[in-house]
């Protein structure tokens, strides 16, 4: 099967930077065959016209929980401990499997309307998240939620997560990361077991790190150590990480992640949401951290939109820190983009649009008031577009998204399931 984008503007690595300009791309199978030279016998089944459209590597959301899509509206303007213990965990008892599978199929429609091609989610229901994944033709790094306190090889959350590693037999598009849940929900000889088994089946470790400060308060108190530390004594930071939020990391705690090449993934919208604070990014960048960017759960951003992300991490960075240098519309892209690949060990097949690479692509429609005029179309990404600008989404070299138009998915039969779920649980 081959694919030709013909005459488009496309965003491009050049270095250690990212340019526009005009392109064709030859996709063949599942991958960019060539940029502006035709392959040899390369047969187009399908030619898409470049002209008043914008290339991009899809968007990566670096931490999510794509079944929390149910519960979107129904926590709102709550501090974080009473959105969670009093109102989010009771909601989840409710929730079965098929529940879960339902709200993850919502919140991958949305990703790919908004060019999302690429998640990272922490779930609790073994099968559903891979199972909705495998429908919409979406690629994810998938991981079942781990809390404990002993070390315990029998735990039965620890069993279903390496259950559902079987689900990569499926399709490529599925990979896994083992879950530890947080610092305050899982013990030290829990999360140092946690990190034997990652080492020794070699899987990275996404985990929540220093998320707010009634968690480091309590850490410090209990454990007379910050969050990171307590973590990385666990040995946890001996494999691959990806840390969600490291919101309250000191200067010695951004050296450990530093020295442990750990990625930390900011959800400035939850963050800002739930009251917990804004992650020091400027220091994290300038420490030479590996930064994406997440939306968290519909449940505490109420959206899975990666447009929103970038817009609201370059303006807020520039709120508190008071200068608009710290964070750019440039930085953030490449957070959204080729940095969560990186963090997700998928640098090397998506994140940018390369020949060789998945083709993993969004295309946004030029010809819109809010792209136009076409200045600068970095930063039009982060300070202009809003995500209704994608017209069509191609992930691992098959249309998935054409015109506005699922082609994986009924739409309609997912809304409906998802309204009968919220009258059954009480919405």
């Amino acid at each position: 099967m081959g694919i030709l984008i013909k005459d488009a503007m496309a965003i491009l690595p050049e270095g250690d930077r990212d340019v526009a300009g005009k392109h064709s791309i030859y996709i063949e199978d599942d991958r960019i065959a060539s940029i502006d030279s035709e392959p040899e016998g390369f047969n187009a089944d399908t030619v898409i016209d470049g002209r008043d459209s914008l290339v991009i590597p899809g968007l990566i959301n670096a931490h999510t929980h794509t079944y929390m899509s149910v519960m979107r509206n129904c926590a709102d303007d709550l501090s974080f401990t009473d959105w969670l213990f009093n109102t989010v965990d009771p909601i989840e008892q409710k929730l079965t499997g098929e529940d879960a599978y339902w709200g993850s199929l919502l919140g991958q429609i949305e990703m790919i309307k908004s060019g999302t091609t690429t998640f990272n989610d922490q779930q609790m229901h073994i099968h559903n998240t891979t199972r909705a994944v495998y429908e919409t033709g979406m690629r994810a790094v998938v991981g079942r939620g781990l809390v404990g306190n002993e070390a315990d090889r029998e735990d039965y959350r620890l069993k279903e997560a390496l259950e559902e590693m079987q689900d990569a037999k499926l399709t490529d598009r599925l990979s896994f990361f083992l879950n530890p849940h947080a610092p305050y929900s899982c013990g030290p000889d829990y999360l140092k077991m946690v990190a034997d088994v990652a080492k020794e089946k070699n899987y990275g470790i996404h985990i929540h790190l220093a998320e707010g400060q009634v968690e480091s308060d309590n850490m410090l108190k209990d454990h007379n150590c910050t969050p990171t530390e307590y973590v990385r004594d666990a040995g946890v930071f001996d494999v691959p990480v990806i840390a969600a939020h490291c919101i309250r990391v000191s200067d010695s705690d951004i050296t450990i992640l530093k020295e442990h090449n750990v990625s930390v993934v900011t959800n400035p919208v939850s963050n800002a949401k739930l009251g917990n604070g804004v992650a020091p990014v400027p220091k994290l960048m300038e420490a030479g951290i590996n930064v994406c960017l997440g939306s968290d759960g519909a449940a505490s951003n109420n959206a899975q939109n990666m447009f929103r992300e970038m817009n609201f991490e370059a303006l807020i960075q520039k709120a508190v820190h008071g200068t608009p240098q710290c964070v750019g519309a440039s930085e953030v892209f490449r957070m959204a983009t080729i940095n969560g690949a990186k963090a997700l060990q998928l640098g090397d097949i998506t994140g940018s649009i390369e020949k060789g690479k998945k083709a993993d692509l969004a295309i946004l429609r030029l010809d819109v008031p809010s792209m136009m005029p076409n200045n600068n179309l970095i930063a039009a990404l982060s300070y202009s577009a809003n995500g209704s600008e994608v017209d069509t989404v191609i992930i691992d070299g098959k249309i998935v998204m054409e015109h506005r138009e699922m082609k994986t998915v009924d739409e309609e039969k997912v809304y409906y399931e998802i309204r009968k779920i919220c009258e059954r649980v009480g919405l």
